[in-house]
């Protein structure tokens, strides 16, 4: 793959960026303290606007990493992050991507999640050059296998209590996209 590290990307909507330091009261207020958005996530909500300062402090200092991914997700109305999206992991041997996401509740169900994460696939796919995209989620989180969906990916199954959130040992539904699917849904 050829890297290219957190690229500011466009929608018609969203600005998918890199997170600055001004940032972190947004981050802190829209999604980083609400446990309800953590509920399927492996972070505790944060307590205090500092635990986001660290947080974000980190974020910035990885992003002159060529393979560190971890876009704020701003609405060109709200013009803050109301969320991120990133690579949480990946192989480079397969060419295989995992990502994961996080919205704030006054922000979710409005497409914005689906949005975003379209043109981030778009982006692994061309610019980085993935073979797979694939993400998870806890089988009591459905909006987020929506998304997944909506996004073009398939569920592959179920891992038995193969994850873990802040609900405790959960099951995995993991869902991807290979390349030659993409490209042929691009087609048409």
């Amino acid at each position: 793959m050829q890297h290219k590290g957190t690229v500011t990307l466009t929608t018609p909507r969203l600005t998918l960026r890199p997170f600055i330091p001004e940032d972190i009261p947004a981050a802190f207020r829209n999604w980083c303290s609400d446990p309800e958005v953590t509920r399927f996530l492996r972070w505790p909500a944060h307590s205090s606007e500092q635990i986001t300062r660290m947080v974000l402090e980190g974020w910035i200092a990885a992003y002159h990493q060529p393979d560190f991914y971890q876009w704020a997700i701003v609405p060109g109305e709200v013009g803050e992050p109301v969320g991120t999206i990133s690579v949480v992991a990946h192989e480079d041997a397969a060419r295989k991507l995992h990502i994961g996401y996080c919205l704030g509740r006054p922000w979710q169900g409005k497409g914005y999640m689906t949005e975003a994460f379209r043109e981030v696939i778009r982006f692994l796919f061309e610019e980085v050059g993935a073979n797979r995209i694939e993400s998870q989620h806890d089988p009591e989180n459905a909006a987020s296998g929506k998304v997944m969906l909506r996004c073009g990916l398939a569920r592959e199954g179920i891992l038995r209590k193969a994850d873990w959130s802040n609900r405790g040992i959960v099951d995995a539904c993991m869902h991807a996209l290979l390349r030659e699917d993409w490209e042929r849904q691009q087609r048409g």
